[in-house]
């Protein structure tokens, strides 16, 4: 079976970004499973961002686990890329675009 988590919510004023990342590694032990980022959701994979200030844990570190959990499959919508002026250069993973 092939799972494919789609991450559409901006990665802080909700919990929806990090319980989705856990949802998907919880699921890799159990099925092959595939990561999209589209709307809102390609902003959890900027580098570098500063939560400090927000008093909120980042958890986009956790980002690095997904290939040790087995989850190859990385995909980033173009269109919302644009949209927020992203390119590959700015992410914390590769993915295909």
């Amino acid at each position: 079976m092939k799972l494919l988590f789609i991450q559409t919510c901006a990665p802080h004023g909700s919990i929806n970004a990090q319980e989705g990342l856990d949802a998907v590694l919880m699921a890799s032990a159990f099925a092959e499973c595939g990561l999209l980022f589209t709307a809102e959701g390609v902003l959890q994979l900027i580098k570098d961002q500063a939560t400090a200030e927000l008093g909120i844990r980042d958890f986009s570190k956790t980002f690095g686990a997904l290939r040790d959990y087995g989850v190859k499959e990385i995909y980033c919508r173009s269109h919302s890329m644009r949209r927020y002026g992203l390119d590959q250069d700015d992410l914390l993973l590769d993915t295909a675009i």
